[in-house]
């Protein structure tokens, strides 16, 4: 609902029609699809006291994952460079990141999920599997690949080495933007003018860490030979917890996504009252 609410603020309020609320709105949509991937299935299984997925279910459910959670952090290092190009080069900001340039830089992220989706998804389920038992509440690749009877599972596992090279250098391209980034805003004179310009870095920096960090403990689990309930309990913080707390993160300290929400939640309640005193 949280992420609904944004998509709603983002799409219906024209001050919000800017790169930067552009790129959040994508972000939410990619929330709302990776905890919708996992969550209803869990919660079905549990309701039914069942445990179990089919084979085709299994295989959708690693692949939108690896999209929605690719797709996610590429999105988070074009936002990064939305952050650098508007706070370190404010004078060619509209000329830079225009309208075109902004969907380019969306599609791009989205594609690069679809490519290490479909990548990921075809090295796992080429594997020969020794058992149907996954000790995990969704399919997971390095919970699958303990199952694997063939040497296929070394593909899979240099596909996952890949994946995490390029994870890491966007994660370092992040990083080096950042450190620019809060350069320049320490040359700024004004104080009020710093907080602002931190106001629109600290929400993304702070996903970005939640998102890499929770995912670093959780793959590093999982890669062990032992595994024990800590392997759910992890993965519940890479794969959930990041989605769920997105859009908190994001808004408490953003007076105009909190502006914009309150303006749908004073039409919405208008509209209501208007309504009730037509049918009296």
């Amino acid at each position: 609902m949280a992420n609904l609410l944004i998509i709603v603020a983002v799409t219906l309020d024209y001050h919000l029609h800017t790169p930067m609320y552009f790129f959040l709105m994508n972000l939410a949509v990619l929330d709302i699809g990776s905890i919708s991937i996992l969550v209803p299935k869990a919660m079905a299984n549990s309701l039914m006291g069942s445990r179990t997925i089919s084979y085709s279910g299994c295989i959708t459910q690693v692949f939108l994952l690896v999209f929605f959670l690719e797709s996610d952090f590429a999105l988070l290092t074009v936002m990064a460079h939305d952050r650098y190009v508007s706070i370190c080069n404010p004078l060619h900001y509209q000329t830079i990141m225009h309208r075109g340039a902004c969907i380019q830089l969306a599609a791009s992220a989205w594609i690069s999920g679809v490519f290490h989706a479909s990548l990921n998804t075809g090295s796992t389920f080429a594997i020969t599997f020794c058992s149907n038992v996954v000790n995990q509440f969704f399919c997971e690749i390095p919970q699958l690949l303990k199952l694997s009877c063939s040497d296929l599972y070394l593909v899979q596992i240099g596909v996952m080495v890949l994946t995490c090279g390029l994870v890491l250098g966007c994660f370092i391209f992040i990083i080096l933007t950042y450190t620019k980034i809060f350069a320049t805003v320490l040359r700024i004179p004004s104080v009020q003018g710093q907080k602002k310009a931190l106001s629109t870095c600290i929400p993304h920096l702070t996903v970005v860490f939640l998102l890499v960090f929770s995912g670093i403990f959780a793959y590093g689990r999982s890669i062990a030979d032992s595994s024990s309930h800590l392997d759910i309990v992890f993965a519940v913080f890479y794969a959930i917890l990041p989605p769920f707390l997105n859009p908190f993160i994001y808004t408490m300290r953003n007076k105009e996504i909190k502006t914009a929400l309150w303006k749908l939640f004073t039409v919405v309640h208008f509209s209501k009252s208007i309504s009730c005193r037509i049918v009296v």
